[in-house]
């Protein structure tokens, strides 16, 4: 979930771990054939002895202890220390820092729309060119991962200020393996199939789809989800990112259309648990348990990696068993390969020494990537890291999804400006779902977008 998301929906208070260096230990011995040790090897020939990286992000809790160790091994290769700041907070307190010139070295931000406006402000050191081509060539969807972290800086040229590291996926169609048994239904393997499916359930009687907009002040972000995944299938990368910076309209009809897309599986009350304009009422997180009951409410579920999370609580560890996913599918009849939305963080060099350059090295190495696989709460497009270090099927098959991906599409509601994808997006969703038109929805949301030119 993106961060604007969760703090919407308030899921944690805001915690600033004690400064220190990594503290992580090292957990897995050379021995150990799930790591790419040799990728670990060129740095190990490096002495940093005495230099330090201040390095601030997001991750708290056992997200910095697994970050903890990768910056461990990190440590005892090179000799340099790395003090890590955790805080949900950070992005605030890094920007406090910044206009007291006190930056950090490093910083990891879960919105690309504020690597943006730091770069144009010449707040971000360019990232050597190690770094863009360690993604073009290792990244699965390379183009589209160095694109993610490519600005223009202050004099208007592009140059590559982010690194994601950490992503997150959206593409998951969430379903339980009985109730697809007992019905002969199997997994659709194309969009089209995907419909054939839907129809087909409606047709023996049953619900396809559960769906719940509610989320609070958030309410509606989960039908922009299904519109950024549906773009991403209907339209070549280059239309999805016009249409996230309105270059092209929100109202232009290829938007129109993907509206419409989603209205196919949400707006008959036959297709949905419950009835088209209940969605807006139903939270989110409560959805998906349509599908546990016995007879099952409803089939499937679009949802993103941490929906499990708010599952019933008897499913809550039974993923990959009891409920399972799979991904959501692209049109055989469109040319536009296998895209995936998702979301992530992006590693920005605020303050350039050359410990935090080779740091940055260190981060596209497979090693840097295998170590927190080797956790939790981890997923990579990196396809140089072995899969066999994830530390759960589930995520392994997550991974397998990324790697198989063509085309990666960041959030789209989370890089447009707060007015619109934390706005005008989220409401017109409603709307839509209430009963206004796709088109009226549309010229809605782009009266927004002209209303802050």
């Amino acid at each position: 979930m993106s961060m604007r998301k969760t703090l919407a929906l308030a899921v944690s208070a805001a915690v600033m771990s004690t400064a220190a260096t990594a503290g992580g230990h090292l957990p897995f011995s050379k021995d150990d054939t799930r790591f790419s040790w040799d990728s670990l090897t060129p740095f190990e020939s490096m002495d940093l002895s005495g230099q330090e990286i201040r390095f601030d992000g997001p991750w708290i809790s056992g997200d910095e202890e697994n970050l903890r160790n990768v910056l461990a091994y990190f440590e005892q290769a090179t000799g340099a220390k790395v003090q890590y700041n955790g805080s949900n907070d950070f992005e605030q307190l890094v920007l406090v820092d910044m206009k007291a010139g006190n930056s950090p070295n490093l910083a990891a931000w879960p919105q690309p729309g504020t690597v943006a406006e730091l770069a144009a402000q010449g707040e971000l050191v360019a990232l050597r060119d190690s770094v863009s081509d360690a993604v073009l060539n290792s990244y699965s969807a390379g183009q589209s991962w160095a694109d993610l972290g490519t600005y223009a800086g202050p004099s208007g040229a592009d140059d590559m200020y982010g690194l994601a590291y950490n992503v997150n996926l959206k593409s998951l169609v969430w379903y339980v393996p009985e109730n697809f048994e007992e019905a002969g239904y199997e997994i659709p393997q194309t969009m089209e199939e995907l419909i054939s499916l839907t129809d087909q359930i409606v047709d023996d009687g049953g619900t396809p789809w559960c769906i719940g907009l509610e989320s609070g002040g958030a309410t509606g972000w989960p039908a922009t989800d299904w519109i950024e995944d549906i773009m991403l299938r209907t339209q070549p990368k280059s239309v999805y990112d016009q249409w996230v910076s309105n270059e092209i309209p929100f109202n232009d009809p290829r938007i129109v259309n993907a509206i419409e897309t989603f209205g196919f599986f949400a707006l008959n009350d036959d297709y949905v648990d419950g009835t088209a304009d209940s969605l807006a009422s139903i939270f989110f997180g409560d959805s998906p348990n349509g599908m546990f009951t016995s007879p099952a409410k409803c089939y499937m579920h679009r949802q993103a990696s941490f929906i499990p999370a708010f599952f019933d609580e008897a499913y809550k560890d039974k993923v990959g068993t009891d409920v399972d996913f799979f991904y959501f599918p692209a049109y055989a009849g469109k040319d536009l390969g296998k895209p995936v939305l998702g979301g992530g963080t992006l590693i920005t060099m605020m303050n350039e020494s050359e410990a935090a350059h080779v740091f940055m090295d260190y981060l596209t190495s497979p090693i840097a990537h295998e170590i927190w696989m080797a956790g939790n709460g981890f997923l990579t497009p990196h396809s140089g890291a072995n899969l066999e270090a994830y530390s759960s099927d589930v995520l392994r098959k997550q991974g397998e999804i990324f790697l198989n991906a063509t085309t990666f599409g960041f959030d789209a509601s989370d890089l447009m400006p707060g007015a619109v994808g934390a706005g005008s997006f989220w409401t017109g969703m409603v709307d839509y779902t209430n009963g206004k038109s796709a088109q009226q929805v549309a010229d809605e949301i782009q009266a927004s977008w002209d209303a802050i030119k």
